[in-house]
């Protein structure tokens, strides 16, 4: 579901019409937009806040972005722009589909339901954004509950990749030898120093999870795995909530909206995200 439901809400971050509405609302280059975008829901919040819940991230990232960010557009006008700009990217990436209306419309009722079971606690993007009211509009309803699906799976991995022991740069080189990423996109987006980046690397060798290489070994595939299985489990509750059967027609809904995205290039694989193929 992670695979199907992430490029959905990944418009926000790739499309003109979500980069038009950050402009709009006085947001200067994309990672002001980025951050402005998705720390609105938390609310005025500082560099610190913003790298500790995204994770991934250099501070020296989001301290370009924040608390400049707020000067320009308040957390209210954030949350409008992003849902305005997203709502308008998916009505154009699937105006083609046959019957697209009837599908978002039911897509939106199955996605809200999942995203109304997820389980907050201890989850603060994934529990800011399930406290939104819900869009009038059948797309803006779909892109923002799997927003909240996505930030509520992403908190979740997040403390599984603290329990593991595994810093943002550990946690990138794991996906990077698995395969799911571009090791200078990552590096660059993330804003780590090459020293730094370099470093990250030598550790995973020296426990023993990567080879002279950069790829997995037997303990590094067995690592990854875990910090995988571990964090799908964290995120069952709204599938849970849902059941089999509304959820696999979820999925079937779903399919072609995701193929739309997909084909237009707005999210390439493989991604920074490390979402894989549906």
């Amino acid at each position: 579901m992670w695979s199907l439901f992430e490029p959905v809400h990944a418009v926000v971050y790739f499309t003109d019409e979500a980069r038009a509405a950050a402009a709009q609302v006085g947001f200067r280059g994309f990672w002001m937009g980025y951050f402005g975008f998705r720390m609105a829901p938390v609310g005025a919040v500082g560099p610190d806040v913003a790298v500790s819940a995204c994770f991934g991230f250099h501070p020296s990232r989001a301290r370009r972005a924040l608390p400049d960010a707020w000067e320009f557009a308040s957390p209210e006008q954030a949350l409008h722009a992003r849902l305005s700009g997203s709502s308008a990217a998916l009505a154009r990436l699937t105006a083609g589909i046959d019957g697209i209306s009837a599908a978002v419309e039911e897509a939106a009722e199955l996605a809200w339901a999942a995203a109304a079971g997820a389980d907050s606690a201890g989850r603060v993007l994934g529990g800011a954004n399930q406290g939104l009211p819900r869009p009038p509009d059948a797309f803006g309803a779909l892109w923002q509950a799997t927003t909240t699906l996505r930030e509520h799976r992403g908190d979740g991995h997040s403390s599984v990749l603290i329990a593991s022991g595994l810093g943002p740069m550990d946690a990138h080189w794991l996906k990077l030898a698995a395969g799911e990423s571009d090791a200078e996109t990552l590096r660059v987006s993330r804003n780590f120093d090459d020293a730094d980046w370099d470093a990250a690397l030598a550790r995973l060798a020296e426990v023993g999870w990567v080879d002279e290489g950069g790829r997995l070994t037997e303990v590094g595939h067995a690592t990854h795995a875990k910090v995988e299985e571990l964090t799908d489990n964290a995120a069952l509750a709204p599938w849970a909530r849902l059941g089999a059967e509304q959820t696999e027609r979820l999925a079937v809904l779903l399919r072609p909206i995701v193929d739309a995205v997909i084909s237009s290039g707005t999210l390439v694989y493989p991604n920074p995200i490390g979402v894989p193929l549906p």
